[in-house]
């Protein structure tokens, strides 16, 4: 019986595998040179942790289970809230900032459709404990390296959801939050029939819509306008100009509201070409949901980035390691299995013997066909002169060789 790979999952063969390796790798050495380190939390949590963070709602976007102990538990469909449940349990009195980055496969039982999976990669980004602007300003400025890192140029977006609900200052939090929802799903029709519902004056309805469609030096002087020169907006501004500093290209978009009412403050996301409307491919900012899992009150931002949207547009190439197959016949299959434990532990090189008995003939047309760059002989003469014969099978040349000359050609 043929079984077949479960609905919104994949196969990486190794030509993929490897590719999205590189990437990874790639990514993984710009976190780490800005101070980041990883953490790695389980592949399921209790269900609870993400019903407190998402509501109940998000019950129906879950892998969750009960186990044999009759425990509500889920798959985890993403990874900030394991990582600030493992801070509460075992990083509250760690020296300040705690800055952490993961890379990890998430769950979500949703449609399968292009770009989207119910088994997908994130690559995310922490730091715990600061709310100066200079941290907000390296989480984005690391973003973008990240991306760049990866062969991919996106638009940045950069909002403030905290100064945005400033103007809303008059409605109840509920009411706030339905705008907000509505505003990152730039619904503006269902945002008029929403402002008619709560009676919001016409004034501020049009203020509102002005604000959040402009971008800019005209988001910032219409932000101006409407809060005069509060301290968070200098503090914003403060930030951006870090970002100059950092030499980072970005959009002032106050209409960026990420859609969850844990971010408290500067929001962004970055956009990329080639993935048609659903072309986010990072997003994050500060937030608080610390104290909502048992800690103490304490600033956080950070980013998600959507590691199988990257993969889609990133022109990269893996890094290949030259294939070296070693060509002998029985009598002197003992001294190939030597040779190509030397040349493994010598040189980065891949290194094929043959495990399918083939004549002669057969192991050079396997050489070609895996596309070798080189095909190392072992006969009768080869081992009487304790020498090798190393052909360039690009080139067709090849010369008699000791394995200390190989290793230095190769």
């Amino acid at each position: 019986m043929k079984i077949n790979k479960p609905r919104g999952t994949r196969d990486f063969l190794p030509k993929e595998s490897t590719q999205r390796k590189e990437i990874e790798n790639r990514m993984r050495k710009v976190v780490n040179r800005w101070g980041y380190e990883e953490i790695i939390t389980p592949a399921f949590e209790h269900l609870s942790l993400f019903t407190l963070k998402s509501g109940e709602g998000i019950v129906g976007e879950l892998y969750n289970f009960k186990d044999k102990g009759e425990r509500e538990l889920t798959l985890r469909p993403e990874l900030t809230a394991p990582v600030m449940r493992a801070y509460v349990n075992e990083m509250q009195s760690m020296p300040k900032p705690i800055k952490l980055f993961y890379f990890e496969n998430c769950f979500r039982y949703e449609r399968p459709q292009k770009g989207r999976y119910r088994e997908f990669w994130q690559f995310g980004v922490e730091l715990i404990g600061s709310k100066n602007q200079t941290a907000m300003a390296e989480i984005i400025a690391l973003a973008i390296d990240m991306l760049n890192a990866a062969g991919v140029k996106g638009k940045l977006h950069i909002g403030n959801i905290g100064l945005v609900k400033t103007i809303l200052k008059d409605q109840s939090v509920e009411e706030q939050s339905a705008i907000m929802r509505l505003v990152d799903k730039k619904d503006y029709d269902a945002l008029d029939t929403y402002f008619k519902e709560i009676s919001i004056s016409k004034e501020l309805k049009e203020q509102f819509k002005d604000l959040i469609s402009a971008n800019n030096q005209d988001a910032i002087e219409k932000m101006h306008s409407l809060i005069n020169c509060t301290n968070e907006l200098m503090e914003f501004k403060k930030m951006l100009s870090y970002l100059d500093v950092y030499e980072v290209d970005y959009e002032i978009d106050f209409g960026i509201a990420r859609g969850l009412d844990y971010y408290t403050g500067t929001v962004f996301e970055v956009y990329a070409d080639g993935l048609g409307a659903q072309n986010q491919v990072c997003g994050g900012g500060s937030y608080e949901l610390i104290k909502l899992f048992g800690g103490q009150n304490t600033p956080s931002i950070g980013f998600g980035i959507g590691f199988d949207r990257i993969m889609e547009i990133t022109k990269i190439k893996p890094t290949c390691i030259p294939k070296v197959v070693i060509i002998s016949k029985d009598n002197a299959k003992k001294q190939a299995i030597k040779i190509a434990n030397t040349i493994r532990v010598n040189s980065d090189v891949s290194v094929h013997i043959d495990v399918m008995a083939r004549n002669f003939k057969a192991q050079l047309a396997f050489a070609n066909s895996i596309c070798a760059d080189y095909a190392l002989f072992i006969g009768e003469k080869e081992i009487e002169l304790d020498k090798v014969t190393l052909r360039c099978m690009k080139t067709g040349v090849q010369n008699l060789l000791s394995i200390d000359e190989v290793i230095n050609k190769i």
